[in-house]
């Protein structure tokens, strides 16, 4: 018996976020749901168009790192092809900061988590750390991936994202403004959203910066659901 359905995960980029450990955490998952699953460290495979047409869903965890110009128009031909992609945290909202094309694909990019006060940073790892809401929309009740999940809170890296109106938004996060901060009142940044690109599919999800965050079961339900969800 062969699975029904391929998913690549492509998993690299700066260590802190854990990409090989994290994405170990949802490739049972996967598995489980009739995928192939195949595993690159590597941007290049975006760029074989006859593969990535056979690709049902992308998942991808590569924070920071560059690409080059035909692995991401491989991507998006992809996607709009019906290839899904989905991603959480750093992996997929603060990859390839330099590239345009690739931000305007997945509708978001992280700038800051502005965490503890500066004044009282400690150089612990956990100064980008705060406790915050991740709080549902009411969208978020009646979609398949977040159905069922109240608002909830964290104490982790809280994302400050750019973003634009073509992303539904099922969660967000407000950030605080803190003594000594250069900006003035709170803003409110989405935390969980989808996108559709084409006949394809993209779900992002901001929270899940290590394995202890990705296995919180309000977060992990949330990337379960959306990597199907995602999927052609």
């Amino acid at each position: 018996m062969t699975d029904s359905k391929i998913a690549l995960v492509v998993r690299s980029g700066w260590d802190g976020h854990q990409p090989v450990e994290t994405t170990d955490v949802f490739i049972p998952f996967l598995q489980a749901n009739g995928f192939a699953v195949r595993i690159e460290d590597s941007t290049a495979v975006y760029a074989d168009a006859a593969y990535m047409a056979s690709v049902d869903l992308v998942v991808q965890c590569i924070t920071m790192s560059t690409i080059e110009g035909a692995e991401v128009a491989g991507l998006r031909a992809a996607v709009a092809a019906g290839t899904g992609l989905a991603g959480w945290h750093g992996g997929i909202a603060d990859s390839f900061r330099n590239n345009a094309e690739y931000l305007h694909l997945v509708g978001g990019q992280f700038v800051a988590h502005p965490g503890r006060p500066r004044n009282e940073y400690v150089g612990d790892g956990k100064d980008g750390f705060a406790h915050h809401t991740i709080e549902m929309t009411p969208a978020a009740a009646n979609h398949p991936i977040t159905a069922g999940i109240e608002s909830f809170e964290l104490h982790t890296e809280q994302y400050w994202v750019l973003s634009d109106s073509y992303n539904d938004v099922l969660a967000t996060t407000t950030l605080a403004a803190k003594a000594g901060d250069p900006w003035h009142r709170p803003v409110t940044c989405p935390a969980v959203w989808t996108r559709t690109w084409g006949e394809g599919k993209v779900f992002v999800a901001t929270p899940g910066h290590n394995v202890q965050d990705v296995n919180n079961v309000n977060i992990k339900t949330m990337i379960e659901r959306g990597l199907l969800w995602a999927s052609r």
